[in-house]
């Protein structure tokens, strides 16, 4: 559909808040470059990769982007889904496919308001996208507080990469932002969320303690107790104080079993 004007670029003010998008495993660069038209569409720049199949750049995903060159030039690579999401604090996983999980569950359009309020306190967010065959495996999915799921026809539930990052970009932008009450906010806040990043690095710490003194057994019960662990603390949306003093009693109680045995 015609209608891009490619001499216009955002205003400087409509990243503030916008959650980032993140592709894990993306298979095709035409895809990728659908992605980012959808995105450009409703106000979004901030894409990431985590190991597309056919690497990066591509002109195949340029060409598909029909003139989205500033997402494009702007995307950044990474390895692993855990550090695609360091920098965030509340992260979203884009879904159809039910989970075995007690993490919350909304939609496009409920998820968009969130994702405002979370910004005007200054939370930087983010929403995970799987490969296009299978969607976001569960490791992923654990790295999420909030899953979206789309509500289509229980018959047929099938969407594209980027008609799924599509859905998601419109409820965002159509709920809009007010980025002077967002910067107010972000500049008054009293604390500060804990980044993904903090709290995988609290989730380890704990997670290693527990093995060691075996609280995490049986082994096939291993992936269930830690999941239910790390979505415990998610949904408590600890700040970074909170990570730092909740690292601090993991410390303490290990030292005070080691003093114990001697």
């Amino acid at each position: 559909m015609a209608g891009t004007d490619s001499t216009q670029h955002l205003d400087d003010d409509t990243p503030y808040g916008a959650p980032a998008v993140i592709l894990v495993r993306p298979q095709l660069g035409e895809n990728i470059g659908m992605c980012c038209r959808a995105m450009l569409n409703n106000g979004l720049q901030d894409l990431r990769l985590v190991q597309p199949r056919d690497g990066w750049p591509s002109d195949k995903a340029r060409a598909a982007a029909s003139g989205a060159d500033i997402v494009v030039d702007t995307v950044r690579v990474f390895e692993t889904t855990a550090e695609a999401i360091a920098d965030l604090q509340r992260v979203f996983a884009a879904t159809a496919r039910p989970r075995d999980s007690d993490q919350s569950v909304m939609t496009p359009k409920d998820a968009a308001p969130e994702i405002h309020a979370s910004a005007r306190d200054g939370i930087k967010t983010g929403v995970l996208f799987g490969p296009e065959a299978k969607g976001l495996a569960n490791e992923d999915v654990m790295m999420a507080d909030t899953i979206i799921a789309v509500p289509l026809n229980p018959a047929f539930k099938s969407l594209n990469l980027a008609q799924a990052v599509f859905c998601i970009g419109y409820e965002w932008h159509q709920a809009g932002l007010d980025v002077d009450a967002w910067r107010e906010s972000a500049s008054t806040r009293d604390s500060i969320p804990a980044t993904k990043q903090e709290l995988l690095y609290m989730f380890e710490h704990l997670e290693d303690e527990l093995d060691k003194c075996g609280f995490l057994r049986p082994p096939e019960k291993r992936p269930a107790m830690v999941q239910n662990i790390r979505n415990m603390f998610q949904r408590a949306q600890l700040t970074d104080q909170e990570v730092r003093t909740m690292r601090g009693i993991i410390s303490g109680l290990v030292r005070k079993h080691l003093r114990g045995k001697d």
